[in-house]
């Protein structure tokens, strides 16, 4: 069997740059380390550290081992953690990925289901699908929220599913949505100054078309990454947006904010991507079962009045 504590002082040794700073790191004299790294490389057969100048570098084969011992040595850090919480029943722990350009507001009303959990701790980190991808993959997250299905990879053993899929309507501040303005929508999208999600967002592309569909040139004034902060601009009077009817009963909580109109057409998609060790969290699973499209699109649409 492979010696992991061989293993750990190679990872040691690459991550501080030479054994002479992984010898003051670990506290062990530099041939000492030395002799271990050595016994590593007899027993996987290729050298893993070759001579460069004064200090080391990395073969190919060196590389591929860093890069699975960097994987073991992560998840090795969450033990004590996890089971810390798992002995003390402490907290319920959920760490969600969420992908940039997915409206935060829609996140909200899927999470409601599991958010009056007991002693919840609650972990979400925003950030490229990709890089979402990889920390689920090192089961750093336990499930991912993105407006588009994970990519084919089957290395990652990742699975996808639609969870949500909402229509997208208007809103504005009522200083911008007086009823002329209603009544000659869309195409007073022309004269109101808009408010649209970047090209993060999968939403926006399927906007631009329904722009280009209807021959309209909007007037667009703002673009945000994040769909909270989007709105918050839009009820201080900087112009009207699009939100999925899934996110728009949290926008109930921004006063002053009316319905403008219906987009027609488009929707946003709501994709949940899983791990094989996702599949069995609880409350993964908790929010999966009541995140049926068609309940949520109907609490949505008999969220607060704005």
């Amino acid at each position: 069997m492979l010696n992991f504590r061989h293993l750990y002082y190679f990872w040691v040794v690459v991550k501080e740059s030479g054994f002479a700073r992984a010898a003051e790191r670990l506290d062990m004299a530099v041939q000492t380390i030395s002799v271990q790294v050595r016994e590593l490389e007899k027993a996987l057969g290729h050298q893993l550290l070759k001579p460069a100048g004064r200090g080391v570098t990395v073969t190919d084969a060196g590389r591929a081992a860093y890069a699975r011992a960097e994987q073991i040595f992560q998840l090795g850090s969450l033990i004590a953690e996890e089971v810390l919480e798992a002995a003390s029943h402490k907290s319920a722990r959920l760490a969600i990925g969420l992908s940039d350009g997915i409206s935060k507001l829609a996140v909200h009303a899927l999470l409601a289901p599991v958010l009056d959990t007991a002693a919840l701790r609650l972990l979400c980190h925003e950030g490229e699908v990709e890089q979402l991808l990889a920390e689920l993959a090192l089961h750093k997250l336990d499930i991912v929220l993105a407006g588009r299905p994970a990519p084919h990879n089957p290395n990652l053993r990742l699975s996808s599913e639609l969870l949500a899929q909402s229509p997208v309507d208007w809103y504005g501040p009522e200083a911008l949505v007086g009823q002329a303005e209603i009544d000659t929508f869309p195409h007073s999208l022309e004269r109101l100054p808009v408010l649209l999600p970047t090209n993060h967002s999968a939403l926006r592309p399927s906007l631009d078309g329904w722009f280009e569909s209807l021959g309209l040139r909007p007037r667009i004034v703002g673009e945000f990454e994040d769909s909270a902060l989007l709105a918050v601009f839009a009820a201080r009077g900087l112009g009207v947006f699009p939100i999925s009817s899934l996110g728009a009963g949290d926008v109930g909580m921004i006063r002053g904010l009316r319905l403008l109109g219906a987009c027609k057409g488009v929707v946003e998609e709501i994709h949940a991507i899983r791990s094989r060790r996702g599949q069995h969290h609880p409350l993964v699973l908790q929010m999966l079962a009541a995140a049926n499209p068609g309940s949520l699109e109907q609490s949505a649409r008999n969220g607060p009045v704005l």
